[in-house]
């Protein structure tokens, strides 16, 4: 009798286990493409330090929810002209691109956001760059703003947006020197598109760029104070999987290697995101002329809305040694 009850007990926490194990992975790979996918209702989850215990719960089962980004403001609320173009990304979708002329500019500022963001979120840095005398090109990577598609790829496929970017800019406007200025996700998009696609700008600006896809969603786990292993590798690897790529090989700290041009880092000492560490070892990768530069009590935000002095010294330095 004690033997059966014994191996019947085993039997149960075996399926337990498996139960447990399957429902963990199902929760990640529905969180994964929740993180990848936008949603066509609802209002989009606050940030993970501003959760409840009651939502982190949801949101480890179900995922977040992130409506498609949309424009709300044009250059035209910042005093600036602007064209709308349209091009091909070469991989299925129709980028819009909003070019700001600056005069008789000998560069041009290509412009990328963040993940979950539109170009409507870089016009800050539009006003700042035309004030220093360089056109600019605010560019919408597909799944966002005006452009086709649903959804990101955390700067995989968006890397193809920016080649595109950069060669329409060459084909229109040919002689025009190009710094390519990413913000987060749009910094590891602008490292891959110069690594794995031969993109190959005049300088870059990259602003709170995370060095390895697993940090960015380690970091994630952290701010909703849950532990990272196992739940991290477990997102990143289903991520993968549902975007049909090694997520793990996705590490914006290895591309910057194949960086010669002028760059210039710059990062916020409060970032949840993104650590000192994180940028400072994406510097120590690129191999030309750099700069980096710290914004004190900045989070993950646009710096130049933290400190525009600072923030124009620091582009004046970078465009001085084009």
């Amino acid at each position: 009798m004690i033997k059966n009850h014994r191996k019947k007990r085993w039997k149960w926490l075996s399926i337990g286990v498996v139960v447990g194990l399957l429902g963990i992975n199902a929760g990640a790979w529905l969180h994964a493409r929740a993180m990848t996918t936008w949603s066509s209702t609802g209002s989009r989850t606050e940030r993970p330090e501003d959760l409840g215990w009651t939502d982190k719960l949801r949101v480890l089962v179900a995922g977040v929810s992130i409506p498609r980004p949309t424009n709300q403001r044009t250059p035209l609320d910042r005093g600036l002209d602007f064209e709308t173009h349209r091009f091909a990304n070469g991989v299925g979708a129709e980028l819009e691109a909003w070019r700001v002329p600056a005069g008789s500019a000998e560069t041009t500022s290509i412009l990328f956001h963040g993940y979950a963001g539109q170009k409507d979120s870089m016009l800050g840095v539009a006003e700042g760059m035309v004030a220093l005398g360089s056109s600019v090109l605010l560019v919408d990577f597909y799944g966002s703003g005006g452009s086709s598609g649903s959804g990101t790829t955390i700067g995989m496929r968006e890397s193809h947006d920016v080649k595109a970017a950069v060669d329409y800019c060459r084909a229109n406007w040919p002689g025009q020197r190009i710094l390519l200025y990413g913000q987060s996700m749009g910094g590891a998009a602008v490292l891959r598109a110069i690594a794995e696609l031969g993109v190959e700008p005049d300088a870059v600006v990259l602003e709170s760029t995370f060095d390895r896809f697993f940090s960015t969603v380690a970091s994630r786990f952290h701010r909703m104070r849950l532990p990272a292993t196992p739940l991290a590798h477990l997102l990143v690897f289903w991520g993968g999987v549902s975007l049909g790529a090694d997520a793990f090989a996705h590490n914006p700290v290895d591309y910057a290697r194949s960086v010669r041009c002028p760059a210039l880092i710059l990062q916020g000492d409060r970032d949840p995101n993104v650590s000192l560490e994180q940028a400072r070892s994406i510097q120590a990768s690129t191999a030309g002329w750099n700069r980096f530069s710290v914004y004190t009590k900045t989070g993950h935000q646009d710096v130049r809305s933290a400190d525009a002095g600072q923030w124009d010294a620091d582009l004046r330095a970078i465009l001085a040694v084009l």
